[in-house]
């Protein structure tokens, strides 16, 4: 595994120059179109995942609730991270995949026109989105394990693009 970004940083921008954490000022950066794209995977009993495919499980459209609560997420992102910026976005996705014969993977993306990135809410969206399926299911299936939580490309703004890329 790879990853490609345009300009590097070699310090942690949440730390003033004693050590403290602060909330980064974004108000001399630029409006620019910003994008961030983000994963979780869910693993599963087969079973479990085709109760969730047949539509059998008795609270309803798995995948369905499970969108709307990365999407609820995202947009509160800046609650639960202290140092996270109150974004407007733009539009919210979530794809999820079934992946046979055992797991889910959830793909966010988030977008806006703003000063600041969307990585964190993409990887929000995608972790909240997991621990619902999780939430959902865990009564026929408490062995569920959800990973591979990770960024796999942002751009936009002065760090420039980052492309996660799997080699063999």
């Amino acid at each position: 595994m790879t990853e490609t970004l345009d300009t590097p940083s070699d310090s942690l921008t949440h730390l003033d120059c004693q050590g403290r954490a602060h909330m980064v000022d974004v108000s001399d950066k630029a409006f620019t179109r910003r994008e961030a794209q983000a994963q979780a995977w869910v693993r599963m009993r087969p079973q479990t995942l085709q109760l969730i495919q047949a539509n059998g499980h008795p609270k309803g459209d798995v995948f369905a609730v499970a969108r709307i609560a990365g999407i609820m997420a995202a947009k509160k992102t800046h609650e639960l991270i202290p140092l996270c910026h109150a974004l407007q976005l733009s539009s919210v996705e979530l794809e999820l995949k079934v992946c046979e014969p055992d797991s889910v993977k959830i793909v966010s993306t988030c977008r806006l026109n703003g000063q600041t990135g969307v990585e964190l809410e993409a990887l929000t969206a995608a972790s909240v989105a997991a621990l619902t399926i999780y939430d959902i299911c865990k009564a026929v299936d408490r062995g569920m394990v959800i990973g591979e939580i990770r960024l796999l490309s942002k751009q936009g703004g002065r760090s420039g693009h980052f492309q996660l890329e799997d080699t063999p």
